[in-house]
């Protein structure tokens, strides 16, 4: 995993061996980055941040990195959450705070709004189309939700869908 801007840029973290996780892919990363400095997120106001499904961390110490104010990890895999609290101990992010637990019960009790929300779950998720209505909630007034998702799901008939862009077999779907 590397870090492509910001404060902590040019840093290789090496997920251990055995990670069941997918990562984002560099590409994909950085093709949603510019999208998100360009267009939809105002970095110099240090927005909050909720990183769903956080996996190896990627997208959540990449917004740390770039000047969220404050961004929560979610990710319910003991092993993964551990290697995410390793890491921000190491970078002494304190703005990054990794959690474990399960996404939708996090969201179910969660009273917080946040300025951006990035989803990543497993593309093979059960009830993956049911994510954006459970998360959108959460969302601050002009802020934006984006679900990481596979080529089999389409998003645009939701009343809330705004953009769709696709990296290869990434693609992701913008909400607000």
């Amino acid at each position: 995993m590397r870090i492509i801007r910001g404060k902590y840029k040019g840093r290789h973290l090496p997920t251990p061996t055995g990670f069941k996780a997918r990562p984002t892919t560099d590409f994909a990363k950085e093709g949603l980055f510019n999208i998100l400095e360009n267009v939809y997120v105002d970095f110099d106001a240090a927005p909050t941040a909720l990183d769903l499904f956080a996996g190896t961390g990627s997208i959540g110490l990449e917004l740390a990195s770039r000047g969220c104010g404050k961004v929560v990890s979610v990710e319910k895999d003991f092993k993964h959450w551990q290697f995410l609290a390793r890491v921000q101990k190491e970078l002494q992010a304190k703005e990054w705070v990794p959690l474990k637990g399960d996404v939708f019960k996090y969201v179910h009790a969660c009273k917080e709004r946040y300025d951006l929300i990035f989803a990543d779950p497993p593309y093979a998720l059960e009830n993956l189309q049911e994510i954006p209505d459970a998360v959108l909630p959460l969302l601050a007034e002009e802020g934006i939700f984006i679900l990481e998702h596979g080529k089999d799901y389409d998003f645009s008939e939701h009343p809330r869908f705004i953009d769709h862009r696709n990296y290869g077999s990434v693609n992701f779907s913008f909400f607000q």
